[in-house]
């Protein structure tokens, strides 16, 4: 009998969210001092509900910039990292007949725009030093490239996804679209795939991940950025996406439960629009963690998410720092399901 396969929603009990912390050799050497302040922000109210695992250079450098934060629940792991993207870097957990399994993926800098060669190391380096109970197994997936951006999923053997990422040629392009669905439906349970031909933001560098447009909230309700302006250059685009979210049914043959989030204020920075969106949420135990723009908009998105999440807390980030390369706060992080991190591992 083979085994069963869950990819667990992200509402499921976690363990903990992983950060991979902001340097000087990174990217963010411009606005090193904001965007730190906003990983300190969410670093705040992660370790207020679960374990904090945090992937840095220099831990005691990271301490100072994170105060008088209760640390009981920080796990520090030094390593030498590119970037700071754990959604698309970090282990992708599923259950195996109930047991947890971290898959390590190829990470190679969204199609090799970037370089990746310390973060591609990064799940192998936190297996090796422990950080994950000794019951989970890590699994090696190389060649297959995949980030955790792209992948959306109900629990329940639903994936929402998009075609423009995860067919794109710089990342598995001796595979097909049938071949790559062959491959995901194997490695993460998935009966069924929601495929998004359309939807794009402006300043994205990963090919339209689909945590930038559209997420599930529940088994039956997808949140998603809806553009009603028709000036915006996004108009089209996510109007297309908008039809074709109301096209797909649940694996019950019933249409989705939509809610529609604010198309974020236009973001300029260095003469560039940037991928600004309220999709990029992080559910956490007992909250969601919702990207602030310092904008009217911000309590609109906020208001909105509270009737997706009835039961949760709604803390808003400001992350107009993320957004200067071109991600957000779901992009910087990557929870990991009940039983994955070790609680022996504090010091």
């Amino acid at each position: 009998m083979e085994e069963k396969i869950i990819f667990p929603a992200e509402w499921y009990p976690q363990s903990g969210v992983q950060l991979t912390w902001p340097h000087r050799q990174t990217d963010w050497a411009p606005v090193l001092e904001e965007a730190t302040a906003c990983f300190v922000a969410i670093a705040r109210e992660i370790v207020k509900r679960e374990t904090l695992l945090i992937v840095c250079t220099n831990e005691n450098e990271v301490r100072r910039q994170l105060g008088d934060i209760n640390d009981s629940r920080i796990i520090f792991r030094e390593t030498q990292t590119n970037d700071t993207w754990a959604r698309d870097h970090g282990g992708i957990t599923v259950f195996a007949d109930g047991k947890p399994v971290v898959y390590d993926f190829v990470f190679n800098g969204w199609g090799m725009k970037f370089a990746a060669n310390h973060d591609n190391l990064i799940t192998r380096f936190l297996f090796r030093t422990g950080t994950f109970h000794k019951e989970v197994d890590v699994v090696n997936m190389q060649p297959f490239i995949l980030e955790g951006g792209s992948l959306e999923t109900d629990g329940r053997g639903t994936l929402l996804t998009t075609v423009e990422c995860l067919a794109s040629a710089n990342r598995n392009e001796y595979l097909n679209k049938e071949q790559l669905e062959y491959h995901l439906k194997d490695f993460l349970g998935i009966d069924r795939m929601l495929w998004l031909k359309n939807g794009y933001l402006a300043g994205d560098d990963t090919d339209s991940h689909i945590d930038t447009l559209a997420r599930f909230c529940d088994e039956q309700t997808i949140a998603y950025v809806q553009c009603t302006d028709e000036t915006d250059e996004h108009f089209t685009e996510l109007q297309a996406m908008e039809e074709e979210l109301n096209a797909f049914r649940t694996a019950d043959g019933k249409p989705y439960r939509l809610i529609p989030l604010p198309m974020a204020d236009e973001v300029i920075w260095d003469g560039e629009r940037l991928p600004a969106t309220y999709a990029n949420f992080l559910i956490i135990n007992g909250a969601v963690l919702i990207p602030f723009y310092k904008s009217d908009k911000d309590e609109i998105a906020k208001e909105t998410l509270q009737k997706a999440f009835p039961g949760r807390d709604m803390i808003g980030i400001d992350c107009r720092a993320l957004i200067k390369q071109h991600g957000s706060l779901h992009c910087v992080t990557m929870q990991y399901p009940a039983g994955v991190i070790a609680t022996n591992n504090h010091h």
